[in-house]
């Protein structure tokens, strides 16, 4: 594991080591919570930029990894992921068909893969998390089908957040874009509320569940992080009980956003400068 200096702060699971049950309900947070929300959000996305930036063919995902943990300590946060329930990195990166929470580590990315680099960090007691699935030098037509469909079901999900509607519309709203595409849903992982919590409630799923939990109301914070899959929506969890991969060995993109609701709507917490990096790095 990566050192991360004292003068740190340091999530409550890294001090004790354990992670503490979560509220059973979803917090709404005072004006004071939301300002180091938008802090947390406008941090963790430096960082996510950072390895982002960095991401060309011949690199290895451990020398990603060393990318974002220097981002974090040189703007004075925690990097979430490091010692969370045991996780070695400090940062997420899922290669082709790694759905999500691949360990950084040996593996070399190659011209033509895609890669999703997912990055929470924690700031003034609260978590920030986004991730984005890039193109590793020029994509061939079902990846760049796959991540623009991806990308775009992220943003349906985004644009029906409204204060008063059930949860369960952002699902619905993705699987629109994931039907049309003929792209699998992954169901094992869900989006899920953040704040002093690295996860609490509410749960996100990214497919149409029928049954209404929760509603959404002004000061929620929560992520959306769709999961698609060009082939079977089936996943698989390897030995080191955190990379899961595609059943089907068929690649999956994901791209997540730490969302606010408002009083009349949404604000992303996450938002990047300018075009998504999956375009820049396309297009270089």
């Amino acid at each position: 594991m990566r050192t991360v200096p004292d003068h740190i702060a340091r999530p409550q699971y890294v001090i004790d080591g354990e992670v503490t049950p979560a509220p059973p309900r979803a917090p709404r947070h005072d004006a004071g919570t939301i300002e180091r929300m938008r802090k947390a959000g406008r941090l963790a996305r430096q960082v996510l930029d950072a390895a982002l930036g960095a991401v060309k063919p011949g690199l290895s995902t451990d020398e990603l990894d060393a990318i974002g943990h220097a981002k974090c300590i040189e703007l004075g946060v925690y990097p979430s992921p490091l010692q969370y329930m045991g996780f070695p990195r400090s940062i997420c990166t899922s290669v082709n068909e790694v759905i999500c929470h691949g360990i950084p580590g040996r593996r070399m990315i190659m011209d033509g893969d895609i890669i999703n680099i997912d990055v929470t960090i924690f700031v003034d007691g609260v978590h920030g998390d986004c991730s984005e699935t890039v193109y590793v030098g020029t994509p061939d037509a079902e990846s760049k089908r796959l991540v623009e469909a991806t990308f775009e079901a992220m943003w349906a999900g985004i644009e029906s957040v409204r204060p008063g509607r059930p949860i369960n519309v952002i699902g619905r709203a993705i699987s629109k874009i994931a039907k049309r595409e003929k792209l699998g849903i992954v169901r094992e992982f869900a989006g899920h509320g953040i704040g002093e919590w690295f996860q609490q409630p509410p749960d996100i799923v990214h497919y149409v569940e029928r049954k209404v939990e929760h509603r959404m109301l002004p000061g929620m914070t929560f992520t959306i992080e769709p999961m698609l899959n060009l082939g079977t929506a089936a996943c698989v969890l390897l030995d080191d009980d955190w990379t899961a991969v595609t059943y089907d060995g068929l690649r999956s993109a994901q791209f997540e956003h730490t969302i606010l609701v408002t009083e009349d709507g949404y604000e992303v917490l996450t938002a990047g400068e300018g075009e998504p990096w999956f375009r820049r790095v396309a297009s270089s």
